[in-house]
């Protein structure tokens, strides 16, 4: 045999026991998938808001510790955040776990919409997230056993994406710091694992004080907080014209007064502000302020203002991002059962689209990039450690999220069929990194190079405490 037959045989005999070796990573996953399934359902009927996802952190830390798992509870002096971790030697692999709902979103698990009895929904898939994850840190452990191969698996727990910013917090914390590799992934209508991007993000909220008096027998003695309030609105809609073209700015009053014939002596508006560069959302919020400090003025009132969340921008990396589009595709989609694909096409008629059941079969082509229109705190994380994510099909072809839609398929086996591809996605990619440290370097040199040598972390809600009661 020549020495080129002799190296292929040998590249080949090496494949095939990697690939035996990887397979037995989804073993624990088939073998568990009813109990995660039961957890995600019952995270669903929870819908708990930012920061106050005590059951959820608390059913998805129970879990990890009948595992095995060690848990490190209330980090970054947040009481739903946790992490969770296997091993003592080897690479660090860190897997990102979110389970907070979205408020305003109640919704049954039916093709129509109907409100629940609930304040909120998962409108954006949380509860299959922080599943999915939990499932893939539990089968990763596993594996390592199994194989005996030396690694540890930090499970992330890591509350209120939604506005709360939980994964800044822990990024400034430290708790990053000594991780090689973080994976994350995120529901949606698609398979795809492609070149992700996110906007870098400031909100605050304006709060002004005026004075009140009676709106018709004494209107000179009052001062609007509510007149400010749309002053400063008014101030910021003009601006519009005078921002590069990227940048959104979004807000709502969230207290305009209580009587039309009294002065309000108090309103508050609630504003976000989007860029696919950080920097440049911080000149933005900078010249929103201004004009808040103008309407306070103009109107004789005073304002004060809280920086309640701010995030960067993603940072992609390539060569993590092959690595996970290869594994998604090795998974595959799913196939609709005959009431799923009933289920699909009521939900289909009310986005007015026919419903293409081979998105959800199918993983889309990989894209070096793509446009950024959200926002998420993996920003931050993905600027102080190589980071990435992928996403998988728990909704109907179409589906917007923070959608009754969303919300509705996330709990039927739509979503828990996508969350199931997303489990063994981040499972094999994990495995993968283990067994190929090369991969690992690889990806911290190309994160280095794309950070930049004089690269320092800087978070963009600065030094402010956890905002536990954002959601109040």
């Amino acid at each position: 045999m020549t020495k080129l037959k002799l190296t292929l045989a040998t590249l080949l005999l090496s494949g095939f026991a990697f690939a035996q070796k990887t397979s037995q990573v989804f073993e624990s996953i088939e073998t568990n998938l009813s109990n995660y399934e039961t957890i995600a359902l019952e995270i669903w009927d929870l819908a708990e808001m930012g920061y106050q996802e005590y059951q959820s952190s608390n059913l998805l830390k129970a879990r990890l510790e009948s595992e095995g798992f060690a848990i490190t509870s209330d980090v970054a002096e947040i009481p739903t955040a946790f992490v969770a971790e296997y091993g003592t030697d080897g690479p660090v692999i860190g897997i990102l776990g979110e389970f907070d709902a979205l408020p305003g979103l109640s919704q049954k698990a039916v093709p129509f919409k109907e409100s629940a009895d609930a304040i909120g929904g998962h409108g954006c898939g949380h509860h299959l997230f922080g599943t999915a994850s939990l499932a893939a840190a539990v089968a990763l452990k596993d594996w390592l056993i199994k194989t005996k191969t030396e690694g540890r698996i930090r499970f992330y727990g890591t509350p209120a994406e939604e506005g709360g910013g939980a994964k800044v917090y822990m990024s400034r914390a430290g708790l990053f710091d000594d991780v090689d590799v973080v994976l994350h992934w995120h529901p949606g209508a698609a398979n795809q694992a492609n070149e992700a991007a996110a906007l870098a993000n400031i909100s605050g909220k304006f709060r002004f004080n005026g004075v009140s008096a009676h709106a018709a027998g004494a209107p000179e003695r009052g001062r609007s907080a509510l007149d400010a309030v749309e002053a400063m609105n008014y101030m910021v809609n003009m601006m519009r014209e005078h921002v590069p073209q990227e940048t959104r700015i979004h807000y709502v009053i969230t207290d305009g007064g209580k009587a039309p014939n009294v002065v309000p002596d108090f309103a508050e508006v609630y504003y976000y502000s989007r860029h696919p560069s950080r920097e440049v959302v911080r000149n933005v919020f900078d010249r929103i302020v201004l004009a808040a400090e103008g309407a306070a003025k103009g109107t004789e009132t005073t304002m004060s203002y809280e920086i309640v969340n701010g995030v960067h921008e993603l940072l992609p990396n390539q060569t993590l991002q092959t690595l996970v589009h290869e594994s998604l595709s090795t998974v595959g989609g799913y196939t609709y059962t005959a009431e799923e694909r009933a289920f699909a096409e009521q939900i289909s008629e009310s986005l007015n689209r026919p419903l293409d059941e081979r998105i959800a079969k199918e993983v889309a082509p990989y894209q070096e990039a793509s446009r950024a229109y959200g926002s998420t705190d993996v920003g931050d994380v993905s600027f102080v450690v190589p980071t990435v994510g992928f996403g998988t099909a728990t909704w109907v072809p179409g589906t917007s999220a923070h959608s009754w839609q969303a919300v509705a398929a996330g709990g039927t086996s739509i979503g828990l069929k996508g969350m199931a591809v997303a489990a063994k996605t981040l499972a094999l990619s994990g495995a993968k990194l283990f067994k190929n440290p090369k991969i690992i370097a690889k990806a911290r040199a190309e994160f280095e190079e794309r950070r930049g040598a004089d690269f320092n972390y800087r978070p963009l809600l600065g030094n402010r405490p956890p905002a536990l009661d954002y959601r109040n």
